[in-house]
């Protein structure tokens, strides 16, 4: 993997965390179009710097909320923040039980499904449409609507479903204002992909005596300036009611991929 490369995938990387198109969706259906070689999941580590970057792109667009929540944790009071906190922990249940006991299973579906990858992405084209279709409210999240919009993040580790896409989707679906909804998307994600990372970590699987360390460090630049403007752009399209365009996007690129698929 050269620096140029890496550059390349870090920026699809960050902008694919957050533009709802999904990003393993994307990385798939790149390996059966350029081939199992061409894209750099070669390396565990590499995976684990982007990701890292992503998320730490998220913390300083919402660095004041995430101050203000771990403020509010180390007050020990019943307050907004700790509230909030609570329900962040309960939407990531569904996705980490199926990440920690399932994980195996889940890697099935990673392996050359295009016509799965094209399906779901389809299914990401009707949830953003029926989203930008929903009349917009003031609506805050709520501890059952946190546990639905988890299970949405859980089934968006299908590759095809786009993980922002699904949770904003599911969350104005439910009545919550749109610039929370797209807030509390982003809030969710940080710890899963923090935790992600230790386990890959931890793991043992890692090489740290990668000698590519350059063209990483690349990476992880590409995808964390990426994943800020992709974020922050995220933001705008949810308020504006603009995701018909990814709809239309997801929707195109599922028919191309159930395509490849069948006559490919």
């Amino acid at each position: 993997m050269d620096t140029i490369d890496a550059i390349i995938l870090g920026i699809i990387q960050g902008l694919t965390e957050f533009l709802p198109v999904s990003s393993s969706g994307h990385l798939e259906l790149g390996k059966a179009i350029l081939g199992d070689n061409s894209i750099p999941e070669e390396s565990l580590l590499f995976t684990v710097v982007l990701h890292f970057a992503t998320a730490l792109s998220t913390i300083v667009v919402f660095r004041k909320d995430v101050w203000e929540i771990i403020g509010g944790l180390f007050k020990f009071q019943w307050n907004e923040e700790t509230q909030f906190s609570l329900k962040i922990v309960i939407s990531m249940i569904p996705a980490a039980l199926v990440g920690f006991f399932l994980e195996d299973f889940m890697e099935v579906f990673f392996d050359g499904a295009i016509i799965i990858v094209g399906i779901m992405l389809i299914i990401t084209a009707i949830l953003l449409y029926l989203a930008d279709m929903a009349k917009t409210t003031d609506k805050g999240v709520s501890y059952r609507s946190a546990f639905v919009i988890g299970m949405a993040q859980m089934v968006a580790m299908l590759p095809g479903i786009s993980r922002s896409g699904a949770t904003i989707s599911t969350a104005v679906l439910l009545g919550i204002d749109k610039t929370k909804s797209a807030r509390f998307s982003f809030l969710m994600v940080v710890p899963l992909i923090l935790g992600k990372v230790a386990k890959d970590i931890l793991s043992g699987e890692i090489d740290f005596e990668s000698t590519q360390m350059g063209a990483m460090g690349a990476g992880f630049l590409a995808a964390f300036l990426a994943g800020l403007v992709a974020c922050t752009w995220m933001i705008r399209l949810v308020r504006q009611s603009k995701l018909t365009y990814f709809a239309i996007y997801c929707f195109i690129v599922g028919l191309i991929a159930i395509g490849w698929s069948i006559w490919g």
